[in-house]
């Protein structure tokens, strides 16, 4: 299996952040504080319910989009609604996560950002386990050309104990880290 490649510079987000289950957010309508929701949660069905606004969908459309729907729909109630959605606590898509399984200190599945690396990643989960092998850790990213998944390894080890900073590799979103046990 080749090795990852390592992590470019930083660059700008070449997508906009669409809204997940699970996702916190804040719903403003200005001058209209009885129709605004403080910190609500995108139930696991995608929907949210405000104040006038039954059973919208919110998953999978931007903060901007949700706030023009929202807006559309209080225009039957209110004169030109000022409509705010902020986004407090992200989750994302499930198809956008980032997953890190096995001898990882807490696997977990974590939102993607842009710019987001493997150093990102493990720190967030804390690192590796105790017993994990972190240079037989393997990336798993779906490849869109050939429809299949890519196996890529990783060195994990390196880039957490030593510093490596050739063994940062970039992420990109549904990638899935495995990290193995040691034989003993």
């Amino acid at each position: 299996m080749p090795p990852a490649v390592p992590s470019a510079a930083p660059s700008a987000p070449k997508e906009d952040y669409l809204i997940g289950p699970a996702d916190n957010i804040t719903i403003h309508v200005w001058r209209n504080p009885e129709l605004s929701a403080e910190e609500i949660q995108v139930r696991p069905d995608g929907r949210i319910t405000i104040p006038l606004v039954r059973d919208m969908v919110a998953v999978g459309k931007t903060p901007t989009q949700l706030q023009d729907d929202i807006r559309d729909v209080l225009l039957e109630y209110i004169e030109q609604p000022i409509v705010s959605v902020i986004v407090n606590k992200s989750v994302g898509e499930l198809s956008k996560q980032i997953r890190i399984t096995g001898a990882g200190a807490q696997p977990a599945a974590l939102p993607y950002r842009a710019n987001m690396t493997i150093l990102d990643a493990m720190i967030e989960v804390g690192g590796l386990g105790e017993f994990a092998a972190g240079n037989r850790a393997t990336l798993t990213r779906y490849d869109a050309k050939s429809g299949e998944n890519v196996l890529y390894r990783l060195r994990l080890k390196d880039l957490l104990n030593k510093g490596d900073a050739t063994a940062n590799v970039a992420l990109k979103p549904g990638d899935t880290i495995s990290i193995p046990e040691s034989r003993f």
